[in-house]
């Protein structure tokens, strides 16, 4: 398990692939080739009364609107340590992250926040304060993180974990996490711990993982 001191790179995040940075900048969709509807093949054109382009089927009309997805998580803290998951799944099996995934419809991110917490590390944990809010254009996602304070020690793994476990500062596995955007509320969270306030942080996350 390898230390790294906070602000030092993060060697295993790559700079965005040329193409990353154009679908980001045109706002281009992630291919598609047949109708989810009917199956028939799409046309990616701008819809009459839109200013975007769109996948669109002539066959049954439909139009196949793109949207972000917003991934939602904590940062469970037990006094001094936050607990991690070890991912048992791809993208990125083997490394540790925070407890998160995506929401589903008919909960709010809170309630989504909580459900991934309990489903991956097997922890109860009081909600607190949404604490970091992260773009990751690249991959057509938002990532929210809220701290949360946990009421017990009795976590384990769940299906999408290896392990769970609590680390101090200085024992978080920095070459090791599974994403940006997992170093960055870490990051901001041992920053506001040292001055002692905490607050709400945004930042925009440009860096594929690669391999």
């Amino acid at each position: 398990m390898v230390n790294r001191p906070i602000g030092a790179p993060l060697k295993r995040f790559s700079r965005p692939t040329p193409d990353a940075i154009r679908r980001f900048r045109t706002g281009r969709p992630t291919p598609m080739k047949y109708c989810s509807d009917c199956a028939h093949p799409v046309q990616l054109r701008v819809p009459a009364g839109d200013n975007r382009e769109r996948f669109v089927c002539d066959a049954c009309g439909a139009i196949h609107y793109q949207n972000p997805r917003n991934v939602v998580g904590t940062l469970p803290v037990w006094d001094d340590q936050v607990l991690l998951c070890r991912r048992a799944i791809e993208p990125r099996l083997g490394f540790w992250t925070l407890p998160a995934g995506f929401m589903e419809i008919g909960e709010t991110t809170a309630a989504g926040a909580v459900r991934e917490t309990l489903e991956e590390a097997g922890a109860r944990i009081e909600v607190q304060e949404l604490f970091s809010l992260l773009n990751v254009p690249h991959v057509h996602q938002v990532h929210l993180f809220y701290r949360a304070r946990l009421l017990d020690l009795d976590f384990a793994a769940g299906e999408e974990s290896l392990e769970v476990r609590l680390f101090k500062e200085n024992e978080i596995p920095w070459e090791d996490l599974a994403f940006p955007t997992t170093a960055q509320t870490l990051r901001f969270f041992f920053a506001d711990r040292l001055s002692g306030h905490f607050g709400l942080h945004t930042a925009d996350i440009f860096r594929p993982m690669r391999g």
